[in-house]
């Protein structure tokens, strides 16, 4: 086991930083497959103007899976991989993009990332409570799966009043740290307008939690039910000022949210649209425009300043089209580059020469792992609640609650959705990580036990090279190179009438290797 993992360690990691004189095989190609578009222009003229070079075009093995992943959290199949690879169409990739943003699992999968920002947890310190989280993760999931303008969605979030249990968006001012007009206008900031409203100077700070001031919360007769709505006190007109200095008279009875929210979704906002765009690059590629992608600030300006102007225009004349965008971004060569940078240093990773690679997210590398291995996982919560039992088949990209955990996704970094800062969820690698991966028993059981793994043996029969072709495609959704192929029939030949020793072996080679680990 220990000498298959190290050759299949060093045969399979992620090539080294510098790229060669020749494309790197699997990894890259040397001909582009997608045409150029307008992102590329923006990112290609400021490599230029830095003396730097893209990468070489990614090749469709690597392609394929890189946009399950970012697109739906979702290993590929090796039926979907070799249905892919055998396609012989131009527009193959293209059309791969279209048909995952309607998927299923795109709803599922965009629905844990905002519901990491909007803090959606039933427990301490946000309180939620199970039937307002099944509630409020239902209403998100229902708007990106029928890709409600994103304009629509903030506004009905902001202007939101009722029962948290009935009226879902008024969660939105439920999963706030506080019901101060402080805390509420910090967390409108942070979600809406990627900035932290703590750096601000105090007047316009005053100015802009003076929009909150009028916000009651009121508990009812059912367990844990609240009530969002203007409060019923009396006092007097509200003269405010807005974050790009306009004044605003607010009447006496008026909702004072109604004026923020309709100038921030206004389509000359300078903040709006650029927060969101900016978040949806930095979830696709890794980091933002502007770094990080929940910082925006005057002495924090874009790498890319043109960039970030295009997409901006391309949410706002799309209509809030939030897919439009997706569409844009995923469909750029930028995006479709190698993860083996052609220039290296700070200035290449800021300004996109390459595709980053990093860590796959905690739900997505659990999902990941039960998908390859036909098993499932379990689920604790603290609250002993019917929505806190989780059948050991759920997928977790498609768990409403962040109080509901398992030990992987708290060992992996899964955020605790208390801040609704991106920064809360750590995929940085740890020794415990790697220990967890290659002596656990949570992993042992899960290969040995596997019925995925019985029945590739089975399809396989004597078939050893395909056995080992279909294991690849499935774990790394590739075919293997000749010279691994020549390593694994070297070992299964040591193990000599105990092949499905040697599966488990392999299988738990590839599972620990970066190419399984990690987005490249």
């Amino acid at each position: 086991m220990k000498i298959l993992f190290a050759a299949m360690v060093w045969g399979l990691a992620v090539a080294a930083p510098r790229a060669p004189a020749q494309p790197v095989r699997p990894y890259e190609r040397s001909d582009w497959p997608t045409p150029a578009n307008e992102v590329d222009e923006r990112v290609l003229a400021a490599l230029r103007a830095r003396g730097l070079g893209p990468a070489r075009p990614c090749t469709d093995e690597v392609f394929v899976r890189r946009v399950y992943l970012d697109v739906i959290g979702t290993l590929p199949t090796a039926d979907e991989v070799r249905q892919f690879l055998e396609d012989t169409r131009t527009g193959k990739r293209a059309a791969l993009i279209e048909s995952l943003l309607v998927r299923e699992e795109f709803a599922d999968y965009w629905s844990l990332k905002w519901c990491d920002v909007l803090r959606v947890k039933s427990e301490y310190p946000i309180n939620l409570w199970p039937n307002a989280v099944q509630a409020y993760h239902r209403w998100v999931r229902d708007a990106i799966a029928s890709n409600k303008p994103y304009d629509a969605f903030a506004y009905e979030l902001l202007t939101a009043s009722g029962s948290n249990f009935r009226v879902p968006p008024v969660n939105f001012y439920r999963a706030v740290q506080g019901q101060d007009r402080g805390a509420i206008a910090a967390a409108v900031a942070l979600t809406f307008m990627g900035t932290r409203l703590e750096a601000w100077p105090a007047e316009p700070r005053h100015e802009l939690e003076g929009f909150f001031s009028r916000l009651a919360f009121k508990p009812t007769a059912e367990w844990k039910e609240e009530i969002v709505c203007l409060d019923p006190t009396p006092g007097g007109p509200l003269d405010l000022s807005l974050p790009d200095g306009t004044s605003v008279h607010i009447a006496v009875g008026d909702d004072p949210r109604r004026a923020f929210a309709a100038w921030l979704v206004a389509p000359d906002n300078p903040w709006f649209a650029r927060s969101v765009v900016n978040r949806i690059w930095a979830w696709l590629l890794g980091r933002g425009i502007i770094h990080e992608a929940d910082d925006v600030r005057s002495d924090n300006p874009p790498a890319i300043p043109e960039l970030l102007a295009l997409l901006e225009s391309e949410l706002v004349q799309g209509g809030y089209d939030l897919r439009r965008v997706y569409r844009l971004i995923l469909n750029s060569r930028t995006y479709q580059q190698s993860s083996i940078p052609h220039s290296t240093g700070p200035d290449a990773e800021a300004l996109f020469a390459y595709y980053p690679v990093r860590r796959l997210d905690a739900e997505v590398l659990v999902d990941a792992l039960c998908a390859t291995l036909g098993s499932g996982e379990r689920y604790s919560s603290a609250i002993p609640e019917p929505f806190t039992f989780i059948p050991e088949k759920q997928r977790t990209i498609a768990l409403a609650d962040g109080s509901i955990t398992s030990p992987f996704l708290e060992l992996f970094g899964r955020p605790a959705r208390d801040t609704g800062l991106l920064s809360e969820r750590n995929n940085d690698p740890t020794a415990a990580q790697r220990l967890h991966l290659l002596n656990s028993s949570h992993i042992r059981k899960k290969i040995e036990s596997s019925p995925r793994l019985r029945e590739i043996v089975a399809a396989g029969g004597r078939d050893r090279r395909g056995l080992v072709r279909t294991l690849y495609l499935t774990f790394l959704s590739r075919y293997p190179t000749d010279s691994e192929l020549e390593t694994v029939e070297q070992y299964f030949g040591s193990k000599g009438n105990r092949p499905r020793h040697a599966v488990r072996d392999l299988v738990w080679a590839l599972i620990n290797t970066k190419e399984f680990l990690y987005r490249h």
